[in-house]
């Protein structure tokens, strides 16, 4: 037990250093906040003295022209700690800010890198908690962690030694209630540290839950499953409220505890401390200032547990960010290779790929496109056929194999020079919040309006968009939902032309297209594949009529490759089935 404390403890010292060094770039900003927090421990200390040293060599004796020069200095001293403190504050402030906005950005940077397969086994919602709420408790170490603990402390040293020099009887006297004080304040933070723990995991599975099923709220309500999932939230909100009430628990039993021991000190203080003064053991003005000492003394060190916690707090969420950032989930780019252009060349060499690295989904693939052909690829649900997609384009990682564009090994591409010439188009159309033209240029700035509106022409999307009440600045609402399925699909065959790809991947394009405006669009579809090799995964076996080659897949194997014609003429073969099903049976 006691080596895995040590662990976990050196585990917090290596995520603190992390955390600091994140504040690198700012170490003039760093410097200068520990620097206000070194100036502030004495400043907050000498009041006290000085109302003790007001009352002696003043009051005492009567001394009206000095007791005002003194006043005047109390309060020169009470306003520059008041402007000191006020810049410790913002600068700890703003070093934490300005730490944060740089994490986001790594973290969304590192984010957007990641493989796939991340974010097919990782809930979207926690991702966004991990982004949003984890980087904002990482401040804390700065705003109200490592900062603050340093000047609580400084200023705890310096009072127990102004303390002394004023008076030791009655510093001992106080000093006899600081170790409850310190037990209570370890029990405290040991109890809080363990239920905001939970509190972090109960928040997280909240945001997931929650981002799933807004954003699925059309199933929900397609299957009236309203009640059912109500059910589920109210357990996640009843989990959620008890880890909150927890920790409220435990500062609602530490402050009246805390304070009774700090009203404890203070009678024990009066009460012997008048004995001493009778005994002109202590000055009155000692006596006086004494009072003050407590609260000074006090104060910081009850707020230190709950600073323990808020930089115990800020660390957990620390290890959180970290994980995110260190996962070995960002695809690999080791490639140096760059092309203006390809020629469109593919080839699958042997090819094995599995999602999980047990289960193989590709099995032995292997498979020759000539440049400026069209493959279109068929077979049922689960067959391989978006898979072969996904290594094309390195979304995923293939096992065994090879493939080669142009002769070239697909992994000696720089990554973002590949995809940069290659367009897909998938079934499921992902708009974002913005108008029309950032929806098809991704507010790529090199792409001019009018490049714009000569793809859409092109398309035949152009009359459409032009129809709206503000055309190409069209408001589109989250995931495009007022607009049709059919005019999303259009506006992403605007999207994928709009990049003059070299390589056209059609994802079953047109499946969630009605057949008027399949018509609009196959003409299209079918001018733009004669300059670009384009690989065409298919439902309607009309649309791939014309393909110069047709490979039917089945549990991951090839099982047919030909033309429409030489596939047809296959008696029992697995396309002639697939066609016979569509337009013989009428399915």
């Amino acid at each position: 037990m006691a080596e895995k404390d040590q662990k976990k403890q050196d585990l917090d010292l290596k995520l603190l250093g992390w955390v600091l060094a994140k504040a690198k770039p700012y170490k003039n900003l760093f410097i200068w906040t520990i620097f206000l927090a070194v100036i502030l421990a004495p400043i907050s200390t000498i009041r006290p003295y000085l109302i003790k040293e007001m009352v002696d060599n003043y009051i005492m004796v009567n001394d009206v022209g000095g007791l005002t020069n003194m006043a005047m200095l109390y309060v020169i001293v009470v306003l520059a700690n008041a402007v000191l403190r006020y810049f410790f504050i913002y600068s700890a402030a703003l070093l934490g800010q300005s730490v944060i906005k740089d994490l986001r950005i790594q973290v969304y940077n590192t984010i957007t890198s990641y493989k796939l397969r991340f974010f097919d086994q990782t809930p979207i919602g926690t991702v966004t908690t991990r982004t949003i709420n984890d980087i904002e408790s990482i401040n804390m170490v700065f705003e109200q962690g490592v900062l603050t603990i340093i000047a609580d402390l400084l200023a705890v040293f310096a009072v127990i030694g102004i303390m002394f020099y004023t008076s030791w009887r009655l510093t001992l006297i106080c000093l006899l209630t600081l170790p409850f004080l310190i037990i209570a304040s370890y029990i405290f933070k040991e109890k809080v540290k363990a239920s905001f723990q939970v509190v972090r995991t109960q928040i997280s599975k909240m945001n997931a839950f929650l981002q799933e099923r807004i954003s699925g709220m059309r199933v929900v309500q397609i299957f009236n499953a309203e009640q059912q999932e109500m059910k589920k939230f109210k357990e996640i909100n009843k989990k959620y409220t008890q880890a909150n009430l927890n920790s409220i628990f435990y500062y609602a039993v530490f402050f009246p505890v805390v304070e009774f021991i700090s009203a404890l000190a203070l009678a024990l203080m009066i009460w012997l401390g008048a004995r001493a003064y009778l005994d002109d053991q202590v000055s009155f003005g000692a006596l006086v200032a004494f009072p003050i000492y407590l609260n000074l003394l006090f104060r910081p060190v009850r707020l230190l547990a709950d600073k323990f916690n808020s930089l115990q707090m800020g660390l957990v969420a620390a290890d959180r960010v970290k994980n995110v950032v260190d996962a070995n989930e960002v695809i690999e780019n080791h490639g140096s290779t760059k092309v203006e252009s390809l020629k469109g060349e593919i080839e699958f060499k042997n090819v094995h790929f599995a999602y999980d690295e047990k289960n193989f989904v590709l099995n032995n693939i292997s498979l020759k496109i000539n440049a400026g052909e069209t493959l279109a690829i068929v077979g049922s649900t689960g067959s391989g056929k978006s898979s072969i997609i996904n290594v094309l384009n390195r979304f995923y990682e293939y096992q065994e194999g090879s493939i080669t564009i142009d002769g070239i090994d697909l992994r000696k591409y720089d990554l973002p020079n590949l995809r940069e010439r290659i367009s897909i188009v998938l079934q499921d159309v992902f708009l974002f919040n913005g108008n029309v033209a950032d929806n098809i240029t991704l507010r790529d700035e090199s792409i001019s309006l009018e490049t714009v509106k000569e793809a859409a022409k092109t398309i035949g999307a152009h009359v459409f968009i032009e129809n709206m009440p503000d055309g190409y600045d069209q408001k589109i609402m989250e995931r495009g939902n007022n607009l049709s399925v059919g005019q999303r699909q259009l506006i992403s065959f605007v999207r994928a032309l709009v990049f003059n790809p070299d390589i056209l991947i059609l994802d079953e394009a047109t499946s969630s297209i009605d057949t008027e405006t399949e018509s609009i669009i196959q003409h299209a579809i079918e001018k733009l594949i004669q300059k670009r090799t384009s690989i065409i995964i298919a439902h309607r076996l009309s649309t791939i009529r014309h393909a110069d080659k047709i490979m039917v897949m089945d549990k991951g194997n090839i099982v047919e490759f030909g033309s429409h014609e030489e596939l047809l003429q296959k008696e029992g073969g697995r396309y002639r089935e697939l066609y016979e099903m569509q337009f013989v049976e009428g399915v």
